[in-house]
């Protein structure tokens, strides 16, 4: 691994598919950056309990340029500088230039009012990391080399143990989102790694039936779950030595898959050699069968997220495990949010776990 400084003070990371010897990446960034943007705010809705991020300095993002205008793409002209000033690349990472969430804050003005309910407004305090798969533009996660797989997860791991060792960090989420009909802003291969100042919304959900099932069997809740599944077998959709995926019982979305580890490991950071690369061929097997599940179509949009445990408080009733999933319903038909699932938070799912699971078994290469 590299470590480079960007031109406006960011860090950037460069992970090599092979080790080398010598200096690498060694290219600056010439580009004059202003400094980047401060962390937005948090404002708390009594209504739910949950918090609100405000960032405004996003609305004016990066938003579908053009492949000739990619800020992922590694610099080969020096007149055209992008986000990555090397001329080539394996796997990087680096501080997004619209950061939800941020290192550099500002308290809340003096004058501010305060709020009638609740607790005062925080700054948007965290880190939000770019991580880039390929300096392929048109590459996709699936077809990757699988020496390029196993260095992803490497930097997945690598940006989830930096950012857990913040104290001010609540919880890192990993993911990848892939496809326009997701909201992908950017068509280059790339994910994003997101360290929160408090535990998200459905991570507190999760704690909390961690700890009424702990109450009740002494057990842990996720680990339980896997062991339920991998017994019944009827939503398992693959089996490795370190890893099984499934299905999950009440699955929301019309294709939808959870990877879970055997061992029980609070993230990314402590899978040891064995189960890093095993996920890493897991991974992109899953990925190749999401992509064949719906006849005629050649890449289905997709979320892929690494849901892992809290850095602090509860640490032990969480568990490692990735949501995999596709809003795309049926060939060119999308499951849109509407009024039940947007406005009451009541999920309706078209067809059925164990439909869904079939599938992925059948699309197996």
């Amino acid at each position: 691994m590299t470590e480079q400084t960007m031109a406006d003070g960011r860090p950037m990371f460069y992970f090599d598919d092979v080790a080398t010897d010598g200096p690498v990446h060694q290219a600056p960034d010439t580009r004059p950056l202003p400094e980047p943007p401060h962390a937005g705010e948090q404002r708390f809705d009594v209504l739910t309990g949950e918090w609100v991020t405000i960032a405004g300095h996003r609305m004016n993002r990066t938003f579908l340029p053009s492949a000739a205008d990619c800020p992922l793409d590694p610099t080969t002209d020096p007149a055209r500088p992008t986000e990555v000033p090397d001329s080539g690349y394996d796997v990087v990472a680096f501080a997004n230039r619209f950061p939800s969430f941020a290192p550099l804050t500002v308290g809340p003005a003096a004058d501010a009012t305060p709020p009638p309910f609740g607790p005062a407004d925080l700054p948007a305090y965290g880190h939000c990391d770019v991580v880039v798969f390929s300096s392929d533009h048109d590459a996709a996660v699936a077809d990757l080399p699988a020496a390029r797989m196993r260095t992803i997860v490497e930097a997945w791991a690598h940006r989830t143990a930096a950012h857990s060792a913040d104290p001010r960090i609540a919880e890192v989420f990993v993911f990848e989102n892939s496809g326009q009909e997701i909201g992908v802003t950017l068509s280059h291969p790339h994910g994003q790694v997101y360290a929160y100042p408090v535990v998200p919304p459905r991570s507190q959900q999760l704690v909390e039936q961690a700890r009424r099932h702990r109450a009740v069997t002494g057990g842990n809740l996720l680990a339980d779950v896997l062991a339920a599944e991998r017994a019944e077998g009827t939503r398992v959709v693959l089996q490795g030595e370190h890893f099984t995926a499934y299905v999950p019982r009440a699955a929301r979305w019309p294709v939808e898959v959870h990877l879970a580890p055997h061992r029980d490991v609070p993230d990314l950071a402590a899978l040891d050699d064995a189960e890093r690369a095993e996920l890493a061929t897991v991974y992109q097997e899953l990925l190749r069968r999401v992509n064949r599940f719906h006849p005629g179509v050649d890449r289905v949009p997709y979320i892929s997220g690494w849901h892992q445990a809290p850095t602090g408080e509860d640490r032990e009733l969480g568990r490692l495990h990735l949501q995999l999933f596709s809003l795309l319903r049926a060939p060119g038909k999308l499951k849109y949010l509407a009024g039940s699932e947007s406005g009451m938070g009541a999920w309706i799912n078209d067809t059925t776990p164990e439909r869904i699971a079939d599938r992925l078994r059948e699309v197996a290469s």
